[in-house]
């Protein structure tokens, strides 16, 4: 946790540092430039009227890029240009309406997207200043002229470079406290380091002596439990060969009736064929005497 923190502060601390880095560019390259800022050939500069709104408003920064070459502008590009305002030379942004080209004087027609009517005083080419990249940040053009005076660059710009070196001049002390400590607490940092590895040690060897243990108890759990289920199976095989012999002596005795009952009948039924073979055997000899007798009349 402490060392994310102290990450994040760092990464804080660079931040502040290179936004305060280029602040500072712009503040002294627009005082060597009539008021324009230029670092590599772009351009912060801030709205000053509503004259092109709702493209851009007042107090927006708008950034511009050098232009090497007149001849490339054309219509419906934004350029930046000095002007005559009231008798004053000012800087104003408007769009080119129209490029005039007399005699190989190069001037631009403009007009504010905001106005209904072009500019007064034509751009020259001399009076160029740059081309908007369409590139805006809302407000912060106030904030980019207040940062270019004095109480602003003192309040945003000169005290965070002086926290900045004040908290690296901080760290390289610790760093340098920290290392002559060091010297003094090796051998105790060995000390220390001996004793824990032997604490490590032990701990180690409790706990394998602790899991062996657990894994005695589990099979000694284990063999008992096996025994049980055992001793189970072969109560329940007796059971079931005592039920066996129980229904093999039923059938048995089943059998023995059954055999019984059917040499019963089968006599009954002999006995009746029998009589009725011999009542027919006295039928036939009765009825044979009978025809013989009228034969003799």
């Amino acid at each position: 946790m402490k060392k994310a923190v102290k990450i994040t502060v760092n990464i804080l601390a660079w931040i502040v540092l290179i936004f305060a880095l280029l602040i500072t560019l712009i503040v002294f390259s627009s005082e060597k430039n009539n008021g324009v800022s230029n670092i590599l050939g772009y351009m912060p500069l801030t709205v000053e009227s509503d004259s092109m709104s709702p493209t851009f408003k007042k107090g927006d920064m708008i950034l511009c890029k050098e232009i090497d070459d007149v001849n490339d502008l054309k219509e419906d590009d934004v350029i930046t240009f000095w002007t005559l305002i009231d008798g004053k030379r000012v800087k104003n942004t408007h769009r080119i309406v129209e490029v005039k080209n007399e005699d190989g004087a190069v001037s631009f027609i403009t007009r504010g997207d905001n106005n209904s009517k072009d500019d007064d005083v034509p751009a020259y080419s001399s009076d160029i200043i740059g081309k908007w990249t369409e590139v805006k940040i809302s407000g912060f053009g106030k904030v980019l002229d207040f940062l270019k005076t004095k109480k602003g660059f003192f309040i945003c710009i000169i005290i965070p470079l002086a926290v900045f070196f004040l908290f690296e001049l901080y760290k390289f002390i610790a760093t340098l406290i920290e290392v002559k400590n060091g010297d003094k607490s090796a051998q105790l940092d060995e000390e220390e380091i001996k004793r824990r590895a032997i604490e490590e040690y032990l701990a180690e060897k409790q706990k394998s002596e602790e899991a062996a243990e657990k894994t005695a108890d589990t099979a000694e759990k284990a063999a008992e439990s096996a025994a049980d289920t055992a001793e189970k199976i072969a109560e329940a095989a007796e059971q079931t060969a005592e039920k066996a012999a129980d229904i093999a002596e039923k059938a048995a005795d089943t059998a023995e009736k059954t055999a019984e009952t059917a040499a019963e009948k089968a006599e009954e039924i002999i006995t009746d064929k029998a009589e009725e073979a011999v009542e027919e055997a006295a039928a036939a000899v009765n009825e044979a005497s009978a025809e013989t007798g009228k034969e003799e009349a």
